[in-house]
């Protein structure tokens, strides 16, 4: 999934896509690098980012999406908690809805998504608002308290109308977690099986990253690599990435290899020239 951010304020990105023509050029050069589905938001989701109107996000998603739904061969999707930029986007050629608040954050997203036949949507977990987030990292068992959290919003996206096989499960790496808690979930991510629904993994770029490695935002390349890496071996289905060709390759790579091993076979011998 490439990332498509139309923000002002972004962590990595924010202003560069504020152009349509720059927005919709990156969307289209993510595919030809691979991207099997662009994610656009206009609000960023950073720790402590300020909230933006709906007419703001409107504003900004909009154009890029209906432009987006005519010129690229991908599903689109809408990174937003609003259900009335869902709501717009989808009519406009979006066909998921990715929501950072698991429909927590506007009681009549579910409606909206519920209401669209066959839509896909994303919950992803968080505790707290980008506001509030960095102070609710509080966890026993961080794998384990997500996964039950994440099972009572599939609970409720369900008792809501939404198909248990259109919901997409994303346990937040970033959002509420220290770099410590962030690590652990990669680390074990194939405990998410027990949910039984297609796993997200956003860890491109992050500040855990940073912190590991002491690195600015332009040098998590490699960082991000390792995450994508671990992140497709212990079974993410959606890995969200900047850098759309590179991961890519990372993906393909540790696919490979995982399927060597699932195998069982050896290697005939012989020069790897």
């Amino acid at each position: 999934m490439g990332v498509l951010n139309v923000t002002p304020d972004s962590f990595s990105d924010g202003g560069a896509y504020l152009d349509l023509g720059a927005a919709v050029a990156c969307a289209e050069a993510m595919v030809v690098e691979g991207a099997a589905l662009i994610d656009v938001g206009g609000e960023s989701t950073r720790p402590w980012a300020q909230p933006v109107t709906v007419e703001d996000e409107l504003r900004r998603v909009v154009p890029v999406i209906e432009r987006l739904a005519r010129t690229v061969r991908v599903p689109i999707s809408v990174d937003t908690s609003k259900a009335a930029v869902a709501e717009r986007a989808l009519d406009v050629g979006a066909s998921i809805v990715n929501d950072v608040t698991a429909l927590r954050g506007d009681r009549r997203m579910a409606q909206v998504v519920a209401a669209a036949a066959g839509v896909p949507v994303v919950l992803m977990h968080m505790r707290g608002t980008p506001q509030t987030m960095s102070g609710e990292t509080a966890y026993g068992d961080v794998v384990g308290e997500v996964i039950e959290e994440l099972q009572e919003r599939i609970d409720e996206a369900v008792e809501s109308g939404i198909a248990r096989e259109r919901l997409i499960v994303d346990p937040g790496i970033g959002f509420a977690k220290t770099a410590e808690q962030s690590v652990a979930l990669i680390a074990q991510l194939d405990r998410l099986a027990v949910l039984d629904c297609p796993v997200l993994v956003g860890p491109s770029r992050k500040s855990f990253i940073g912190q590991v490695l002491d690195a600015p935002v332009e040098e998590r390349v490699m960082g991000t690599a390792v995450a994508v890496c671990l992140s497709a071996w212990h079974g993410a289905d959606i890995i969200r990435v900047h850098d759309v060709g590179l991961m890519r390759q990372v993906v393909r790579m540790t696919a490979a290899i995982r399927a060597r091993r699932e195998s069982g076979s050896g290697c005939d011998r012989g020069s790897d020239e």
